[in-house]
């Protein structure tokens, strides 16, 4: 059976930091998370934009909680594809950072049949976008979903997802921080690399000062990687877009073939977890 980019739709949710992906495709629909201040909650993306965010992040002296959409969030967006799609890939944030995944899984069996695949992509971020737009090169072309497979499979192995964070306190505060919590409480401007491995936060290393953590960065980009247009690479920030283009400039310098496949802010949910000042970098050679 052939999939293709007319037959098969592609669902992210919100955590993909990946707002424009169905303007950029048509057969993709992105279903939002929700965060909430107080009594207030917003649609990520949606409702709030990462710019209004984080002014109410700075200013709220509340910080805010996040919930995962309902599986009737995501069944409505399967019923509007079922009749224009015989295929739904529907990639969802680790299932160990969020109950999106099961919500997905809930809403697929509630439509019955074998319509939707819902992958755990065990990983969040830009990182989601760039496996979805793989995903996406293979259904152009025509694919299988044991191609699929193997291609999700190969990218939960080998892609590479490097973050920093002003502060560990709002992973710690979500509950995410994973192994990372064996950092916190450190001296101040200690600056963690951080990893996603297996759907959990773990550390990779420690440095002094943001000049330090970029450098870290450069080192690894360039011990992990060759230069290639094959080469797809991501970077996200919240509330940093110097760094941002910082990372731009990195990757033009040291490997100019490849590919900047999305450049983007972490939305309201993703900065609920990481805070203002975070910076993402993510590679992966798709050959």
């Amino acid at each position: 059976m052939t999939l293709t980019a007319e037959n098969t739709a592609v669902v992210l949710d919100s955590t993909a930091d990946f707002p424009d992906a169905p303007e950029r495709f048509p057969n993709f629909r992105v279903v939002p998370l929700y965060v909430r201040f107080g009594d207030e909650s917003f649609k990520d993306y949606v409702d709030i934009t990462p710019d209004r965010f984080y002014e109410r992040l700075q200013s709220d002296p509340e910080l805010p909680t996040t919930s995962q959409p309902t599986p009737g969030d995501f069944l409505a967006v399967y019923e509007d594809l079922a009749p224009r799609y015989e295929h739904i890939l529907s990639l969802q944030i680790a299932s160990s950072l969020s109950g999106t995944f099961a919500s997905a899984g809930t809403a697929a069996e509630m439509l019955g049949g074998d319509k939707v695949r819902v992958i755990d992509t065990r990983t969040v971020s830009a990182s989601i976008a760039l496996l979805a737009l793989g995903v996406q090169r293979r259904l152009e072309r025509g694919t299988t979903h044991e191609e699929i497979d193997s291609f999700v499979a190969r990218y939960q192995r080998d892609h590479m997802l490097l973050f920093t964070v002003s502060t560990l306190d709002y992973l710690a505060k979500g509950g995410r921080i994973g192994r990372a919590a064996a950092l916190a409480g450190n001296l101040l401007n200690v600056k963690p690399i951080l990893t996603i491995r297996d759907g959990e936060v773990q550390p990779l290393k420690r440095v002094r000062g943001n000049a330090k953590a970029f450098a870290e960065f450069r080192s690894m980009f360039e011990a992990t990687s060759t230069d290639s247009p094959a080469l797809k690479v991501g970077i996200a920030h919240a509330a940093a877009p110097e760094r941002l283009e910082a990372l731009r400039d990195l990757v033009e310098h040291v490997r100019p073939q490849a590919q900047i496949e999305i450049a983007t802010t972490l939305g309201a949910v993703v900065g609920t977890h990481a805070g203002p000042g975070t910076v993402g970098f993510f590679w992966f050679l798709d050959e």
